[in-house]
């Protein structure tokens, strides 16, 4: 037998180590290195959805969109309400439908009328440009148009001037308690004042008109009224054959039109006129600073007369 041969086979036996050695050498060639994840440490994005979901969220969210549509009728509820509390406790439109109060206010203006004061005591004052309902009688003469159901509905919420109320507009020249009268071309005179009208009565007319009056007293909580055109309105002096002799109680006024709204070249405010300010023709204010001055003086005669007795007194 040869030296170094395998039993039972004619092939040469390798050494142990260089086999073990191979071996060893053919694990490492085999092992391939794993990738390193970008992800390690931190979970992995989540897979994307399937086309089913995706569609169930488009859906969601129109769904979600038209949900204004379901609100619109509640904001719409709410405007109308708010127009309608606006209308009934602060402001209000009106229209101009006749030439009584030329120049300052024209056929077509429409005003803006302060319903809020009145509610705090407030009553109307000499110079007022004021909406008043009809008294009884004042408007028998003038035709209402009807009103379709749209105006019927934008004149009830105060987004459109009323057609069916029968108001007036017209100039307060005097209060309750104050005397009025005008004869031959004028002037009107309050309280024996006379009023200085040129700077907004019609151009041409007088301030009496065709229609001489007075002296008339104005009883407590009225007012007598007259149109700044004064040969085409008919006011306070053609209606004293009515009940409360033309005047117009308080209680039948709406409010004062404080502004021209439209149209917008219209604008303007429409303030009282300055010779309704002038001195003494407000009797009560006329005798306030007598009345002042006495009871100022009154403390003051007491007072010295006070003294006086004191130091004649013999010690």
């Amino acid at each position: 037998m040869a030296v170094g041969a395998r039993s039972g086979t004619g092939e040469p036996e390798e050494p142990a180590g260089r086999g073990e050695a191979a071996s060893a050498a053919g694990s490492v060639h085999l092992a391939k290195p794993q990738a390193q994840s970008p992800y390690e440490g931190q979970a992995p994005p989540a897979a994307r959805r399937p086309a089913a979901d995706e569609e169930k969220d488009g859906v969601t969210k129109a769904k979600k969109q038209r949900a204004f549509w379901k609100e619109l009728p509640i904001l719409v509820g709410i405007a109308l309400i708010l127009a309608l509390l606006i209308k009934t406790f602060l402001v209000q439109a009106f229209s101009i439908p006749s030439d009584s109060m030329q120049d300052t206010l024209q056929r077509g203006d429409r005003v803006l009328v302060d319903k809020l004061t009145p509610w705090f005591g407030s009553k109307p004052e000499r110079g007022e440009v004021v909406v008043f309902h009809d008294p009884g009688g004042w408007l028998n003469e003038t035709p209402t148009p009807e009103p379709n159901p749209v105006q019927k509905v934008l004149s009830f919420i105060g987004l459109m001037p009323s057609a069916e109320e029968k108001d007036l507009i017209k100039r307060v020249i005097a209060v309750g308690g104050d005397t009025v009268e005008c004869h031959g071309t004028g002037p009107v005179k309050v309280n024996g004042k006379a009023l200085k009208e040129d700077s907004f009565i019609f151009p041409g007319n007088t301030p009496c008109g065709d229609r001489a009056f007075g002296p008339i007293h104005i009883p407590k909580d009225r007012i007598w009224v007259m149109g700044d055109h004064r040969d085409d309105s008919l006011d306070s002096r053609y209606h004293q054959n009515l009940k409360g002799d033309g005047t117009v109680s308080v209680d039948e006024v709406v409010g004062r039109a404080f502004t021209i709204a439209w149209p917008i070249n219209r604008w303007s405010t429409l303030p009282v006129p300055d010779t309704f300010q002038q001195q003494g023709i407000d009797k009560a204010m006329a005798a306030a600073p007598a009345a002042l001055g006495l009871a100022g003086a009154v403390p003051l005669v007491l007072w010295r007369r006070k003294r006086l007795t004191g130091e004649r007194t013999p010690r």
